[in-house]
């Protein structure tokens, strides 16, 4: 329903459709009793599910409380939330929920105002959405952020892209991937004026994940020396290291943690790992005692 200038999906997939909460509670208790450990919680646009049912209400808050309460699960998850859909009711909701991992995906694009707008989303400042990040950080201490920008959207001048930079340095996220646009047939986005060339486009993405790189660099060095609860993902015959996940990593998409071990541990096993070591994106610990 939102319409992205850049995004073929809503005309592919149809308007956004809430599922019925029994119906995704239903699948939730299958997947636990199956020995699920984590759950993500996902959709085009996860905070405004609820909306399209009877009622017409964010529901997000209500259906995390209602997962929270599966006994066998140890994570819940939150994937693509809105900037502008984050309500003090989901806050709230992630602070006190012991089971909702403190991380965050918040897809944001862009920081520049003009770009934005050209884009069909919301309109924001630097300044409203680092006062936003700012925000989270002071209401759930310890919340993991992570985002994803676009760059070479048609328009996008050399002042929205060193802006882009400055924002990129400044909210410091702790996951940022970042993508060059792709022209797609069918988009508003389309026949606009000002198409970048290819080269300048994938420029900027490369530059923008060199300025993340070394964000993400420095927030992992601090990590050493911590004890983090990982789950088990697998183990890595050739390094003869297990590999695992904090509640800060989400599957796929972000950091391993690499950890050794003493002792056998199956996959969704949750064990307490040292940090001894850090690199761009990766942790390296030990089994702590």
């Amino acid at each position: 329903d939102n319409r992205c200038a850049y995004c073929i999906s809503p005309y592919l997939r149809g308007k956004f459709r809430s599922r019925t909460m029994d119906d995704v509670l239903y699948e939730a208790r299958l997947l636990a009793a199956s020995g699920v450990k984590e759950l993500i919680v996902v959709a085009q646009d996860t905070s405004r599910y609820g909306t399209d049912l009877p009622g017409h209400k964010r529901l997000l808050p209500e259906l995390l409380h209602e997962l929270c309460q599966i006994e066998e699960l140890e994570w819940v998850r939150v994937h693509y939330v809105y900037p502008d859909e984050i309500t003090d009711e989901l806050i709230d909701t992630m602070a006190t929920e012991p089971k909702i991992v403190k991380y965050l995906d918040i897809p944001l694009q862009h920081c520049s105002k003009k770009v934005l707008k050209a884009m069909y989303r919301k309109q924001s400042t630097p300044a409203e959405l680092l006062a936003m990040v700012k925000h989270l950080r002071e209401r759930v201490p310890g919340i993991t952020l992570r985002t994803t920008l676009l760059t070479g959207f048609p328009g996008e001048n050399d002042s929205d892209f060193e802006a882009l930079c400055k924002f990129v340095k400044a909210a410091k996220f702790d996951r940022l991937g970042c993508f060059a646009y792709s022209r797609e047939e069918g988009t508003r986005s389309y026949d606009m004026p000002n198409q970048l060339d290819e080269e300048t486009k994938q420029r900027r993405a490369e530059v923008i994940m060199e300025i993340q790189t070394a964000v993400s660099a420095s927030l992992l060095k601090k990590k050493i020396g911590s004890v983090m609860e990982v789950v088990v993902d697998g183990y890595d015959n050739k390094n003869k290291v297990f590999r695992g996940r904090s509640s800060q990593d989400a599957p796929e998409i972000d950091g391993i943690v690499y950890f050794t071990s003493p002792e056998k541990h199956c996959i969704g096993d949750f064990v307490k790992v040292k940090i001894v070591k850090s690199s761009e994106y990766d942790l390296l610990g030990e089994l702590a005692e």
